[in-house]
Parts: C-alpha cells; structure tokens; sequence
C-alpha cells in the first residue's frame, strides 16, 4: 500500500536547475526519513542527500553547496531543489523513504526513479 512518487526530472542546460519531489502515499504511520539517491550508467547508486524526522542532514560531497533537501512531514514530501547543474549529475534519481506503514513496522521504500539528464 505504500508508494513513493517521484517528478521533477528532465533535460536541462549545465548551469541551470531542477527541483525534484518525491511523495509518499498518506496511508503511512509516520516516516522516519527520506532522502535521494542517484545513479549512472556504470556506478553504484550512491545518497545524494538525505535528512530524519529530527532534522539532520547528510549530502554528498560532490553536491555540497548545490542542492537542498527539505521536507513536509505533514504532507510526507520530501524535495531536492538542484542549482548550477554539471553533467556529471546526470544520473536516474530514486526517492528513498525509511517509514512505518504502520505503529509497528519500519521499512525502507523507494520509488521508480525520475531521469535527470545536463547538457553541455
């Protein structure tokens, strides 16, 4: 019963910016975290950036200073808004949700992936 949602994802030119969303189905308990990965062809899916319900955060060093993950407990979304885009950062990004589906049951979920491709 549990899905992740992710959009936002396209082509844009090196340098430009892309905000990408991911939202979890409301017939959840609570979400403990929510966080984004990526990965190209080639390479092993890595973290991107990620946060807890108490507020940490954690980023790759390669997007530090570039993107910004924030989030909407209320509404179970979590956002990576992207500037000064490398095409290096193209990649397929996965939305990842460590949450209770119910007062019990923790769990790691994650969407389908959403295509972020840079230009040169």
């Amino acid at each position: 019963q549990v899905q992740l949602v992710e959009s936002g994802g396209g082509l844009v030119q090196a340098g430009g910016s892309l905000r990408l969303s991911c939202v979890a189905s409301k017939s959840i308990f609570s979400i403990n975290a929510m966080g984004w990965y990526r990965q190209a062809p080639g390479k092993q899916r890595e973290l991107v950036a990620g946060l807890t319900s108490g507020g940490r955060t954690d980023y790759a060093d390669s997007v530090k200073g570039r993107f910004t993950i924030s989030a909407d407990n209320a509404k179970n979304t979590v956002r990576l808004q992207m500037n000064s885009l490398k095409p290096e950062d193209t990649a397929v990004y996965y939305c990842n949700a460590l949450l209770y589906s119910d007062s019990y049951t923790l769990k790691d979920y994650w969407g389908q992936g959403t295509q972020v491709t840079v230009s040169s």
